[in-house]
This record gives C-alpha cells, structure tokens and sequence, in this order.
C-alpha cells in the first residue's frame, strides 16, 4: 500500500507515539492513499509542506476497519468522543458521550492499525451536532461523505511502525493547497446546511432515540 503523511516538514522516520493524544484516534500516525489530500492536511495552517510518501506492508498487521460492514459510524463517534476534546457541554452531550463509550467504543489497543473517516473542523462539528442531539443517525451519516474526504489509515503499534518506509515527499504550496482546503471545508458545510433543512421522518434516529431504547452495537435497528 503507498499511503501519503502530510506535514510542514519531511518525516523520514515516522515517530512511535509522536502525535497528539487528541487527534482522531489518539496516539499514531496519520496517513491518506490521497496525495491531494496529504497536501491539503500539510498546508493545513496556510504555510508550505510537504506529502511524505511511504510503503505500508500490512501483512501479518491487525487492522480494525470502521467502515466495515459489522460496524456503524456509532463506533467511529465512540472512539472519537474518547480522544478529541472540545466536545460541548451540558447534560444531554456528557450522557451521550459516556452511552456512546460504553456501548459503541472498540479499545484499539489490539490493534496495529485503523481504518476509518477523518474528522477535520467541518466533520467534526457535524459529530458534535449528532452528540449534542440536533441532528438525527441518517443527516449525520450523510454529513461524512460530503467532502469526499476518503479514509484515514492510522498506524497505531510499534509492529506497525516496523512496517512502513520512507520513499520520497513531494512540495505542497500552501497557495493552492490550502486554498483548496478551504473550499473543500466550505462546500462541506453549505451541504451540510442544506441536508439539515431537509424534513425528517418519523423512523429517524436521534441520540435521545438510541439512548432511551438501549441500542447497543450490532442492534440491526442502527443498519
């Protein structure tokens, strides 16, 4: 697999626990098969980087992929409610992060790797909308494919890290590629706001829903 780290410098030795316990899925290292992606992520704060460029031999890896069929975006939002900060607060959002993490939260620890959607600023206030109870199960699922942002490829163990090489970095100019970000963000957001205006129906799922009828992971009601 060729995966893509964007960053303002060039990481030839991706670093073990190098990374903020507050991103998406705690300690690791992030990856992308998108090079536009990479560049967008590496000119994040509208200043130059770079796309590290990396072979991934996943062979012999345990990987947990969270858009496969057995899971729902519950699990990935259990995971993310444990790791990013700057949830709301109150009391509807405190519950509903602690029934996501005891009923929907997959311990990655035995893990080498994860599979799953990227929250960037858009997404991630999308995540909190659902949590805080303001949009149902379906606006939200529909909410994480409109900025085509892909999969993220997350190496989580030492075993991973063994795994991976360095094969090149590529120049991100932040003139293009963080202005590109910023459109991406932006047509995200617009198309969020028009789905949240759509009408809802009577089947939708709300946080309050899932937690009142005591729906656990792998209830078929969640399909």
């Amino acid at each position: 697999m060729i995966v893509y780290h964007g960053s303002d410098h060039i990481i030839e030795t991706p670093r073990y626990n190098g990374s903020k316990r507050t991103n998406d899925y705690g300690y690791g290292f992030y990856t992308t098969e998108s090079i536009d992606l990479a560049k967008e992520w590496a000119c994040s704060e509208n200043r130059d980087g770079y796309a590290n460029m990396y072979e991934l031999d996943t062979e012999g890896l345990t990987i947990l992929e969270l858009n496969a069929p057995e899971y729902s975006i519950l699990n990935w939002l259990a995971i993310l409610t444990r790791y990013r900060s700057y949830w709301q607060s109150g009391s509807i959002a405190e519950q509903a992060k602690d029934y996501l993490q005891r009923h929907f939260f997959i311990d990655p620890s035995p893990y080498d790797i994860i599979i799953g959607y990227r929250a960037d600023d858009s997404y991630f206030s999308f995540a909190q909308d659902f949590v805080s109870g303001t949009i149902s199960l379906r606006k939200l699922s529909e909410a994480m494919r409109l900025g085509k942002l892909g999969e993220q490829i997350v190496l989580k163990s030492r075993e991973a890290f063994r795994h991976i090489r360095f094969t090149g970095a590529e120049a991100a100019d932040a003139e293009t590629y963080f202005v590109r970000k910023s459109i991406r963000d932006r047509d995200a957001r617009r198309a969020y706001r028009s789905t949240r205006q759509t009408a809802d129906t009577i089947s939708e799922l709300y946080m309050l829903d899932i937690m009142r009828e005591g729906m656990i992971h792998g209830d078929p009601r969640l399909r």
